[in-house]
């Protein structure tokens, strides 16, 4: 007997949630943030327009159906299944947070905060999910298949992510290392390899291209045409290259395509790997190792 779906509502704790963990009482946050010339009224009300989205996509369930919810926080130890729909209630990082775990599942995106959030991948209301729930698990409704990045690394660990990965030091020092673009299919590095000093190294989506991966195009003064959502494209930047004796800045950005990857082996005592922001859930590279960055095998599910 095949199991009945399950929805996943995937949350994240409010900004409301975290005052009164810190205040102890919805009193005592809103003086605190009137000692700021600040009110707690607008925090209060983003929480609860946000609570109410949850319990209307929850009781949207099909009865039938089996129901779970996990936090953002818990997204690295829950386990998906094949026959989930996942549902993101809250803003587009959220799905970029829960993408990262998923192999194929259907996502829908609910916005908790129309206007406020811009809506890339929070594409719904809470009220569409009776109609989009049933048809996602009918292949009746029309999805984006996102390009996502993967890095994997000498040793077989592997991230994926849905923006970008950032590669580089876990705090403000200087990651050093070595960087060369390989080609496909035999995926070699070329003569090109080049010793770098830098704050590090992104490599985004057309989904990323909308957020943090713009901002590096847009002080790079790049030509580079920035890739589509659904384009099997990649855009990587080196962020501060330094020019020294020892070190280069010739390689600081450039497209990955088809199988296309950049490679670098690590040059530094300790350096990190996270993508989407998720620094918890990060691979530690050290001195000598090796990481590949290229398109990932799998793609994000996304109910239009």
């Amino acid at each position: 007997m095949s199991l009945a779906p399950r929805a996943v509502l995937v949350h994240r704790v409010s900004e409301y949630e975290e005052l009164l963990a810190r205040h102890g009482t919805h009193g005592q946050a809103a003086f605190f943030l009137a000692s700021r010339g600040r009110t707690v009224d607008g925090v209060r009300e983003r929480h609860l327009r946000a609570q109410r989205a949850l319990a209307e996509v929850a009781a949207a369930v099909p009865a039938r159906w089996r129901q779970a919810r996990v936090e953002r926080a818990d997204l690295d130890r829950f386990l998906f299944g094949p026959e989930d729909v996942v549902v993101v209630v809250g803003q587009d990082g959220l799905v970029a947070n829960a993408a990262k775990y998923l192999d194929g599942q259907p996502v829908i995106g609910i916005d908790t905060d129309p206007g406020r959030n811009p809506g890339v991948l929070v594409r719904h209301r809470a009220a569409d999910a009776a109609r989009l729930l049933p048809a996602a698990v009918a292949h009746r409704a029309a999805f984006d298949a996102l390009t996502m990045v993967e890095a994997v690394t000498d040793d077989a660990q592997r991230l994926v992510a849905l923006n970008e990965i950032y590669l580089g030091s876990p705090g403000h020092r200087t990651a050093r290392y070595r960087l060369s673009p390989a080609g496909a299919p035999a995926d070699r590095a070329d003569d090109r390899a080049e010793a770098q000093a830098s704050s590090g190294v992104l490599v985004g989506t057309g989904t990323g291209a909308t957020g943090w991966l713009r901002s590096l195009w847009q002080q790079h003064g790049s030509c580079l045409p920035l890739p589509g959502a659904a384009e099997a494209r990649l855009i990587w930047f080196v962020r501060e290259a330094w020019p020294s004796p020892a070190t280069g800045t010739s390689l600081v950005e450039g497209v990955l395509a088809g199988g296309g990857r950049l490679h670098l082996t690590v040059e530094s005592d300790r350096l990190v790997a996270f993508g989407d922001g998720m620094e918890s859930d990060a691979l530690e590279l050290t001195w000598g190792q090796s990481v590949r960055l290229g398109i990932a095998g799998s793609s994000l599910r996304l109910l239009c």
